[in-house]
């Protein structure tokens, strides 16, 4: 099992940045997958990033692509989602989440922590 702790939320301006971290324990990190999610208020949860196990291959949802970037340091235990160019509607509690090899799911999650974008 492993166990997911972000940090790094806050309230920021249109435009600005925000990096996000996600710090791993439990099991060998670099046998997950791992993703960012986030749900907003009265939304469902979305995926946002996710990053293979040896951090040589990521995708994004459209919404964000050219804009927020995931990466990870497996020495380090961590993932990181650097966020760039923020607008009001990447408002939303963002999740880090890890898949176990061969999981077609996401099955361990953070608590999460709110991004606000301020308009």
């Amino acid at each position: 099992q492993v166990q997911l702790v972000e940090s790094g939320g806050g309230l920021v301006q249109a435009g600005g940045s925000l990096r996000l971290s996600c710090a791993a324990s439990g099991r060998t990190f670099s046998s997950y997958a791992m993703g960012w999610f986030r749900q907003a208020p009265g939304k469902e949860r979305e995926f946002v990033a996710g990053i293979n196990r040896s951090g040589g291959s990521t995708n994004y949802a459209d919404s964000v692509k050219g804009r927020f970037t995931i990466s990870r340091d497996n020495a380090k235990n961590t993932v990181y989602l650097q966020m760039n160019s923020l607008k009001p509607e990447d408002t939303a509690v963002y999740y880090c989440a890890a898949r176990s090899p061969f999981a077609s799911l996401y099955s361990y999650w953070g608590q999460g922590t709110q991004v606000t974008v301020s308009s």
